[in-house]
């Protein structure tokens, strides 16, 4: 892995409040992964705020893991972030619109722990297509609704610290 930071945005065609419901709840977080790792919630079921932990059942590369984070950023409807053991950290900011709410995904490395693991097992251009199908996923459910909106493309930005 090269870059430390990945960012990309995309408007969607919802309000924040709509978008926030589904990210701060993590038994719908398989309904946005782009990664086609998480598999389903095993614990800490509802409404997430800053400090709560949720724990998911994920498979990588056909191995199946059990992974807690923790929420560490939180603004209602307009920031949520969390990170697990590892601190790798996966950041959701929410800006409202005309068209909808540009929703901009963060993977952010840079205090990552078991950095030689991490760095053989994650590639630059693995990151990026998950968080552009993650993105691309919240604008189709979204979309389902008929209301007209796109998903405006406008990522994504490498950013190094």
């Amino acid at each position: 892995m090269s870059r430390q930071l990945f960012t990309a945005s995309r408007v969607v065609p919802a309000a924040p409040e709509e978008i926030f419901a589904l990210l701060a709840d993590p038994a719908r977080h398989v309904e946005m992964d782009g990664s086609g790792t998480v598999q389903r919630l095993v614990a800490g079921r509802g409404h997430m705020q800053l400090g709560s932990e949720f724990t998911m059942a994920m498979k990588v590369f056909g191995v199946p893991y059990r992974i807690t984070s923790r929420v560490v950023e939180y603004e209602e409807n307009r920031l949520i972030a969390w990170c697990h053991l590892g601190k790798n950290l996966w950041r959701y900011e929410l800006e409202p619109g005309e068209d909808g709410t540009r929703v901009t995904e963060s993977a952010d490395y840079t205090s990552m722990r078991f950095q030689p693991v991490s760095r053989w097992l994650v590639r630059d251009q693995l990151i990026e297509d998950s968080i552009a199908t993650t993105l691309d996923n919240l604008v189709k459910r979204f979309s389902i609704r008929g209301s007209g909106f796109s998903g405006e493309d406008v990522g994504p930005y490498p950013r190094n610290p």
